[in-house]
């Protein structure tokens, strides 16, 4: 039986703030317990993405797709694998629902609902860093629907951990996730005059991503 679009949107969203959440909130508590050991601050704060983001795409991945994410999304349209008409409920809802993680982060710790951040993140290398961290989880993704593997959840999940320690931008990979963070003056934050930078590279890395895994294992009902 068809999943209707309101359900599918529900479970997108309520992955999107859960992700949301756990980026934030682990920052929060990973900064605040390490006690300026910036290396341990980042290894709670990936393990605790990687973790929850299994659990979130197992789970809710036979609903909405579980994307979480529009460059996902857009990726998926781009290879006609996901109608266009819903891409922009889709992306709206991915980015209310970001925005709503991160203000649950906030009031979990007790902090302003909504802080401009002032975390520059900016520069060639940061911009680098989302075109090649997008890029690897768009092959990731991509590799794995195309071989029906059981394990593709974790192997995304195990994929963003490790990207968090590889990137000079601790791998956002997510244009929704990049505006949300935005909101947050904490560990992980960004200036939203940083924006969009990031999330041009994100999109120029997953659009390459898609073309080349085209290619490479081509869907038989697309190409």
């Amino acid at each position: 039986m068809p999943i209707s679009l309101a359900r599918r949107l529900a479970a997108e969203a309520l992955g999107t703030a859960l992700l949301l959440a756990t980026v934030i909130g682990s920052g929060i508590i990973g900064e605040g317990l390490a006690d300026g050991n910036v290396a341990l601050a980042l290894l709670a704060n990936s393990l605790a993405t990687g973790c929850v983001l299994a659990g979130l795409i197992a789970t809710l991945g036979p609903l909405s797709g579980a994307h979480f994410n529009p460059a996902v999304t857009i990726a998926f349209a781009v290879r006609r694998e996901f109608a266009w008409r819903d891409v922009p409920p889709y992306v709206l809802v991915q980015i209310s629902a970001a925005f709503l993680g991160v203000a649950v982060a906030h009031g979990i710790f007790d902090e302003a609902l909504f802080t401009a951040s002032t975390h520059l993140r900016t520069g060639s290398a940061q911009w680098f860093s989302e075109f090649v961290a997008t890029f690897g989880l768009l092959s990731i993704i991509w590799a794995g629907t195309r071989q029906r593997l059981a394990a593709t959840p974790y192997l995304i999940a195990v994929y963003i951990t490790g990207a968090y320690w590889f990137t000079a931008s601790t791998s956002f990979a997510n244009p929704a996730v990049t505006m949300a963070r935005a909101a947050s003056e904490t560990f992980a934050g960004i200036a939203p005059e940083n924006v969009s930078g990031f999330i041009f590279a994100q999109f120029a890395g997953a659009l390459a991503a898609t073309w080349l895994w085209r290619w490479l294992c081509p869907a038989s009902n697309s190409d």
